[in-house]
């Protein structure tokens, strides 16, 4: 089971926290330049380390391409989303992007992160 990962941040704006609250999660702990949201026994950090360099991230580099997340509703999430500094990536093949029988939503706010918003599924299980 994952105990946490933790993400360097440019800054702690508020679509992690729109999001991560809206998903289930509760703010866990809060320390100068960091933030983390636990849900169950699995929790995220965000941080913006002065260790940090200061290259923009960029998904497309070696490292975290996304992070991945089952929700009921992909599609109702995803429009919430827009209003909280999401937004919608692969617009034409949204909300099949990932395939046919695929029904998420990617999305990606302005620091260049991207989210997935995949939907429960209850005839098979999905793999991200």
């Amino acid at each position: 089971m994952l105990h946490h990962v933790e993400i360097w941040v440019p800054s702690l704006d508020a679509s992690w926290e729109w999001l991560l609250t809206r998903l289930g999660y509760t703010e866990y702990q809060r320390f100068e330049g960091g933030v983390s949201y636990l849900h169950g026994d699995t929790y995220l950090v965000f941080e913006t380390s002065p260790a940090m360099t200061r290259e923009p991230y960029d998904r497309m580099r070696p490292g975290l391409n996304h992070l991945a997340f089952h929700c009921d509703d992909a599609e109702v999430l995803a429009d919430e989303a827009l209003a909280h500094g999401w937004r919608l990536m692969f617009a034409d093949r949204h909300p099949y992007a990932g395939g046919p029988d695929y029904h998420a939503a990617y999305l990606e706010n302005d620091a260049g992160f991207e989210v997935e918003l995949v939907t429960r599924r209850r005839d098979r299980v999905v793999n991200s």
